[in-house]
C-alpha cells in the first residue's frame, strides 16, 4: 500500500467495490480514468519583478450525473495522480450524497505559505485563467481545498467574471457571504457529520446522552462538531490538536466554550485544566464509545486497529483509515461511517449556494440547515441498506451505492 500512489489506491478502491456489485467491465474501464486532465503551465510576475512559471492541473473525472465538482488546493507536494485521485473521490462523495455532480478537482504545485498577498492573488487569477477554457457554473464549479479559502475563491469568480462579462457567482462555491456564498457555509462539514454521528448512533443502540466521545483534530471541523455534540449534551471526554491531546481527569465532559478560548488563548488544547496530556496515538485507543478522528489522513493503520475500543468510529479528516485496517475493525465489529458519507455536509452545503447563485435568490441559516440535514440522513440510509445487501462494511458499502447510481446514469446516456 505504501508505494503506491494516491490513483493507483482510488483505482483499487474501485475495483474492488466493482467486483462486489458485478459491475459491467466497460463500465469499470471508462470509470478507471478521468474524462480529462489539463496541465497549464502559467506565468506570475512576483513582488521583485521577476517571472515565475508555476504548474497547476484540472483533473476532471465523470460527469454523468451533473457538472464536474471539486476544490483546488494550493501546496508544494501536488501531483496529477494525486489531483485525478481526488476527482474521482469526488464522483463517490457527490453520488453518495444524491447531488447533480461528478468529480473534479484542481491543484497547483506552490508553497503559499513562501508568497505575499499580492503574489497569492496574481497567481490564483493567472490559474483560473489557464483552466477557464474547461469550466463554467454548468461545466465545472471549482471550491476551496488545502491552503485555498473564501478570499481565493472570491478572486476566482472576478477572475472568470472579467472573461465573461457578467458577475458568474455561480462559477465557483464556498465565497465570501457579500458576494453570492452561502449562509451556513463555514460549519457545513462540523454540521453534517454531527448529523451523521446522530444517525449512526440511532442505528447503533449508543445514547448519547451517556456515551462518551473522543475528537482527534480540533481545527474548524473536529471544534465545531464539539459544539454540536455539546448542544446536545453528549459527553466529549478527550480531544487532540497538532501538539497532542488532552483528556478529562474523571470522564468530566470537556466543554466547548471553555476548550475553544483555552485553545486559542494559548495556541493549544494542552494544558486545559481538569485533564491529563495524552499523545494524538494514545486518543485513538481510548476506552470511549464515538471515536470522531478529524485530523489528516492514514491514521487508523493496521498497527493499531486491533487497539480501537469505540465501538462507533464516523472520519471527519479524509482518508484517516488505511483499508487494511478496515478489515480489521470490521471483524472486530466496530462501525466506520466512512469520509464520503460523513464529510460530505461541505459539498452538500456548496451545492445549495450553486443553487441559489443560478436562481439569484437566497435562503436563510435555517433552511440551509434543514435541507442539509435531510440529504445526510437520506444519504446515511441508503448507504446503510447497500451495507446490509451485501455484508461488507459502510466503506464499500458507500463506494458500491455511488458507483450503482453514476453507472446507471452512464447506462441510461447510452454511454455504454
Amino acid at each position: 500500500m505504501t508505494n503506491k500512489n494516491p490513483y493507483e489506491i482510488a483505482v483499487e478502491q474501485l475495483e474492488r467495490a466493482a467486483k462486489l456489485i458485478d459491475l459491467d467491465k466497460n463500465i469499470l474501464e471508462r470509470l478507471k480514468r478521468p474524462d480529462r486532465v489539463l496541465v497549464v503551465n502559467f506565468p506570475v510576475k512576483m513582488d521583485d519583478g521577476s517571472i515565475k512559471v508555476f504548474t497547476g492541473f484540472r483533473s476532471q473525472h465523470n460527469n454523468a450525473l451533473g457538472p464536474y465538482k471539486g476544490g483546488v488546493r494550493y501546496h508544494p507536494n501536488v501531483t496529477m495522480e494525486e489531483v485525478m485521485a481526488l476527482s474521482m473521490w469526488m464522483t463517490w462523495k457527490c453520488a453518495v450524497a444524491g447531488l447533480p455532480y461528478g468529480g473534479g478537482k484542481g491543484g497547483v504545485i506552490v508553497d503559499p505559505t513562501a508568497l505575499s498577498k499580492g503574489e497569492l492573488e496574481r497567481l490564483s487569477r493567472a490559474y483560473f485563467r489557464a483552466i477557464a477554457p474547461i469550466i463554467g457554473p454548468l461545466v465545472d464549479i471549482p471550491g476551496p481545498d488545502v491552503f485555498t479559502d473564501s478570499q481565493t475563491m472570491a478572486w476566482f469568480m472576478d477572475e472568470y467574471s472579467k472573461l465573461v462579462g457578467y458577475n458568474a457567482f455561480g462559477v465557483v462555491t464556498a465565497k465570501p457571504i457579500e458576494i453570492g456564498g452561502s449562509l451556513g457555509r463555514e460549519t457545513s462539514t462540523s454540521r453534517g457529520l454531527f448529523f451523521a454521528v446522530v444517525e449512526a448512533a440511532k442505528k447503533l443502540n449508543i445514547d448519547l446522552k451517556k456515551a462518551t466521545i473522543a475528537i482527534q483534530g480540533y481545527g474548524k471541523v473536529g471544534s465545531y462538531t464539539h459544539m454540536y455534540l455539546d448542544d446536545i449534551g453528549a459527553n466529549v471526554i478527550a480531544v487532540s490538536d497538532i501538539k497532542g491531546g488532552i483528556m478529562s481527569v474523571n470522564n468530566k465532559p470537556l466543554k466547548f466554550k471553555d476548550v475553544i478560548a483555552f485553545s486559542k488563548k494559548t495556541g493549544s488544547v494542552i494544558g486545559f485544566p481538569g485533564t491529563k496530556q495524552i499523545s494524538n496515538e494514545e486518543l485513538l485507543e481510548l476506552d470511549v464509545d464515538i471515536l470522531i478522528p478529524a485530523a489528516i489522513e492514514n491514521q487508523i493503520t493496521e498497527k493499531n486497529a486491533s487497539k480501537i475500543k469505540a465501538k462507533l468510529i464516523v472520519e471527519g479528516a479524509n482518508g484517516p483509515t488505511t483499508p487494511e485496517a478496515d478489515d480489521i475493525l470490521f471483524k472486530n465489529g466496530v462501525t466506520v461511517v466512512p469520509d464520503i458519507l460523513a464529510n460530505s455536509g461541505g459539498v452538500i452545503v456548496s451545492y445549495f449556494e450553486w443553487v441559489q447563485n443560478l436562481m439569484n435568490y437566497y435562503w436563510s441559516a435555517e433552511e440551509v440547515d434543514q435541507k442539509l440535514k435531510n440529504i445526510i440522513i437520506n444519504a446515511f440510509n441508503r448507504v446503510w441498506e447497500a451495507t446490509k445487501k451485501y455484508n461488507v462494511d459502510m466503506r464499500r458499502g458507500a463506494y458500491a451505492y455511488a458507483i450503482t447510481r453514476v453507472a446507471t446514469a452512464m447506462k441510461l446516456r447510452g454511454w455504454v
